[in-house]
């Protein structure tokens, strides 16, 4: 079961705890900065760990200047388009409510403060799920074509450390993602193996706690290099990972043979 560690009280909390209640994920985004899209997507690889356990999830956005300059940002990256508060109306009986945030800074005009990110009993009263700023030199952070890997930049980090992403970050996130997607597409022409048990405990240990996502890639890096774990299998381990992890692993199966 995910647990997730909340930031008021600094306990792991399960992050359902009705077997198969809805929960809302709520990401609060006050700009569309990189800090901003780093929320985004915590909230977004958030929603996928709790679908990939079975449980309904209802996505809401809030409290973002330039939405539609990061609903641009954050499709590029992959992330799932979250329903805007002002559209959500007053709540659909959630049993769980997980607000995805920065910490607080404490502006004035309370833009950024409890009050301004929520106004909602059912939020305050939620897991809150806190993300550390990130940063990017000029022009890392906004070039589409190099999103997948910014994409993975950003999740290589834990969640609650401070970010600078520099050109060498994105640039080594690049050539791993390249190195990854040729593999998966030579082990998908090998006999398929279903994923080795240790190492499915592995990744799902990783992510249910906390939201490891930094351990799931040093599982994948485990894996890559294992002289045990047959190609189809590492394909299988791969793909499923990528159901978290959203970088499409998958994307260059069969590229060389349309060619």
């Amino acid at each position: 079961m995910l647990r997730i560690t909340d930031a008021r009280t600094g306990e792991p909390t399960d992050a359902t705890p009705a077997r198969r209640g809805l929960t809302r994920v709520e990401a609060h985004v006050p700009r569309p900065d990189t800090t901003g899209l780093r929320v985004l997507l915590v909230a977004d690889v958030l929603v996928r760990a709790l679908e990939i356990s079975g449980t309904p999830v209802w996505t809401v956005l809030t409290g973002t200047e330039g939405r539609a300059e990061l609903r641009a940002r954050a499709t590029a990256l992959g992330i799932r388009p979250f329903e805007d508060e002002r559209d959500s109306g007053s709540g659909l009986g959630e049993a769980q409510v997980l607000r995805v945030c920065a910490p607080e800074t404490g502006t004035a005009d309370g833009a950024t403060g409890e009050a301004g990110e929520a106004g909602h009993d059912e939020a305050a009263s939620g897991l809150r799920v806190e993300v550390a700023p990130a940063d990017a030199d000029s022009g890392v952070a906004d070039d589409d074509e190099r999103a997948a890997a910014l994409r993975l930049a950003l999740l290589a980090c834990p969640r609650r450390e401070p970010l600078r992403l520099d050109e060498a970050a994105l640039t080594d996130a690049e050539d791993t993602l390249r190195r990854w997607r040729g593999a998966v597409a030579t082990w998908a022409t090998r006999p398929s193996g279903p994923i080795p048990d240790p190492v499915r405990q592995q990744l799902r240990a990783a992510w249910e706690d906390d939201l490891d996502v930094p351990a799931v890639l040093a599982v994948l890096r485990k894996v890559e290099t294992s002289g045990t774990v047959p190609d189809g299998a590492r394909f299988e381990t791969y793909a499923y990972a990528d159901r978290l992890l959203g970088l499409e692993l998958t994307r260059d199966i069969g590229r060389e043979t349309l060619s």
